[in-house]
């Protein structure tokens, strides 16, 4: 092993140095801050739980981002978390149960075993928000604006919001009696947004024309606010639950416009990103020169039932590394004040003074080695007479 090998990273893995870990810890506190005043509720889950309670009910993709270790005490298999949401599910369901409404919010590092965009980190700092007990739109309106506050609280000026419902996918399946070998396929492709595919396997395997009319339509029914109307007459006589959803969708753009009429919507009717454990509205932000989704959500009823208590659920979260990057910034290096190296009493009490009062000073140390922190320092203490007094330093 050579002297480089030893200090190299992992790919997708990074260190955060003094003046970036200062600015997301100053955004982390400014969000956690706005949670507060909405209502939610910090919880901090471990990094590690066993993988019966961190891997259950949220679809085979966590599965797979889990690193999995074996636990010297138990012998049983640990997941090194991958996503916090199951985790704060479990406190809801059992560590932290109450009747009716519970918000729960937080912020920490996950790990995943392979990075989920180019270049992409593989431990970002996940932070959000999830409410729990209420099944109603209006839960899924507050979580909404809570991502969207998030965002502009970061710096993000240029939002980009995409709605879509799950239960549109679901319900025209259903109608189609597809089993789920066919779910499965027909999912995959709308995933890759592959048009000409998916008509040649709706030709191959729905029979019921109008069902197959339906399904065909789905890609094409994305845009801005005219999608719904299209939608609306596309999906005429069209299965309950799925009228129900457009229905959902059009009150959810209402008052999200009415409260943020800054932001660009744009619709997806045939979204199925979650469709394994999401049961309703999806949502995802995005910002111009981000090619990622910036912060995403959605619903997700009954996941507590792995724990023996079925919740109506919604929530979301985003990655606060990615927001420090391209939001404004809410902190820069400030200049210090220089103190001596001394024994002197008084210097003591006049720097904790300072300190206390939330300026910078740092003591030079007699090692020779404090260019660097002589160059940050604008100012120093000085003796005069019995009293210390801070001055510019030349």
């Amino acid at each position: 092993m050579t002297q480089a090998d030893r200090w190299m990273l992992p790919e997708g893995i990074a260190e955060i140095l003094p003046a970036d870990a200062k600015s997301i810890e100053t955004l982390r506190r400014r969000l956690l801050d706005l949670y507060h005043s909405w209502g939610y509720e910090l919880v901090i889950p471990p990094m590690v739980e066993f993988t019966d309670s961190l891997l259950i009910g949220m679809g085979r993709d966590i599965d797979l981002s889990t690193f999995k270790v074996t636990d010297q005490l138990s012998g049983r298999t640990l997941g090194i978390r991958a996503d916090i949401t199951p985790q704060a599910a479990r406190i809801d369901a059992h560590s932290f149960p109450r009747a009716g409404a519970n918000r729960l919010c937080y912020a920490g590092q996950v790990l995943h075993t392979r990075p989920r965009s180019v270049h992409g980190s593989r431990a970002p700092i996940q932070i959000g928000a999830e409410l729990y007990g209420v099944d109603s739109l209006a839960a899924d309106i507050e979580v909404i604006s809570l991502m969207l506050e998030t965002l502009q609280a970061a710096g993000i000026d240029r939002i980009h919001l995409d709605l879509g419902h799950v239960a549109i996918y679901r319900s025209l399946a259903e109608a189609a009696g597809l089993d789920a070998e066919r779910r499965e396929a027909l999912f995959a492709l709308l995933q890759s947004k592959a048009a000409a595919d998916i008509h040649r396997w709706v030709a191959d395997n729905v029979d019921d024309s109008r069902c197959a009319q339906w399904l065909r339509a789905l890609p094409d029914l994305a845009g801005g606010s005219d999608c719904l109307a299209r939608a609306q007459e596309v999906f005429a006589n069209a299965p309950p639950a799925l009228e129900a959803a457009l229905a959902d969708l059009q009150h959810c753009a209402d008052a999200l416009a009415r409260r943020y009429p800054e932001v660009e919507l744009f619709f997806d009717l045939s979204e199925v990103r979650g469709y394994d454990y999401e049961t309703g509205l999806v949502f995802a932000a995005y910002t111009p020169g981000h090619g990622q989704a910036l912060a995403n959500g959605g619903r997700y009823n009954g996941i507590g039932s792995v724990f023996g208590r079925e919740r109506p659920a919604t929530g979301f979260s985003t990655d606060l590394v990615a927001l420090n990057q391209l939001g404004k910034g809410f902190w820069q290096e400030g200049a210090a004040i220089l103190a001596p190296e001394s024994d002197d009493h008084t210097l003591w009490q006049a720097v904790e003074k300072l300190r206390r009062e939330g300026e910078v000073v740092i003591t030079a140390l007699p090692d020779g080695a404090e260019g660097e922190v002589r160059a940050r320092c604008d100012r120093e203490l000085v003796q005069r007479g019995d009293d210390w007094l801070v001055q510019p330093r030349n």
